[in-house]
């Protein structure tokens, strides 16, 4: 990984498992709309730590049944980076603290520090906290079962702070991969519909009528 200077995001996304990946996924994909034009979307998608490397998928709508969580990682940012290249992929790279000032987040990687408007952390809900900076939001995750001692960032509908945006497992949600996924794809629409003024924003593909 080269050394990262000066970048700045309009949303920065932290994980590369289901959730993460989803969000940009939607977000990816309204960066064609008129109020999205120029916004800049950018994910640190380190994926080691996933609790997917180990799944195998039956039960999920859409995905063959056998499919294995670490291919799935790897297919899900090819996909990415095939249908939406305008979302930056910064690959084996984690975020190792936050802070905000009074306009922007600051990031801090080993490879340098960004700044994004917004964030969306997509990290895994297991002790401890790595990413310096969120202690203060740090609860026990209430729809993890008490002796897997999982977190969860304090939120209300995945808003944790003006600005900053937790999904999937850390949000409270279940450790189901259809939840997670539908979790990061909540908070894309979230950040959708601020930049659209409020108006709810869905993104949709559908085939031409006739």
């Amino acid at each position: 990984m080269t050394k990262l200077t000066d970048k700045h995001f309009d949303v920065l996304i932290i994980g590369g498992g289901a959730a993460g990946i989803s969000c940009a996924l939607t977000l990816g994909s309204g960066l064609s709309k008129p109020f999205a034009l120029g916004k800049k979307i950018g994910m640190l998608a380190h994926q080691k730590a996933s609790s997917m490397q180990r799944a195998v998928f039956n039960n999920v709508f859409g995905i063959a049944p056998g499919t294995l969580g670490s291919d799935l990682l790897i297919s899900s940012i090819d996909h990415l980076k095939q249908w939406y290249p305008d979302v930056e992929i910064m690959e084996n790279t984690r975020a190792l603290s936050i802070q905000k000032n009074e306009h922007l987040f600051i990031i801090t990687t080993a490879y340098g520090m960004l700044t994004a408007q917004n964030v969306v952390v997509a990290i895994g809900s297991g002790q401890p906290m790595l990413i310096e900076g969120l202690e203060k939001y740090v609860e026990p995750n209430g729809k993890a079962h008490p002796d897997k001692q999982r977190i969860q960032l304090r939120n209300t509908d995945h808003l944790v702070d003006e600005g900053l945006y937790v999904a999937g497992t850390l949000a409270g949600s279940r450790s189901q991969l259809a939840i997670a996924m539908g979790s990061g794809a909540a908070v894309a629409t979230d950040i959708l519909t601020l930049w659209n003024e409020g108006i709810p924003v869905q993104v949709h593909d559908a085939l031409p009528k006739g």
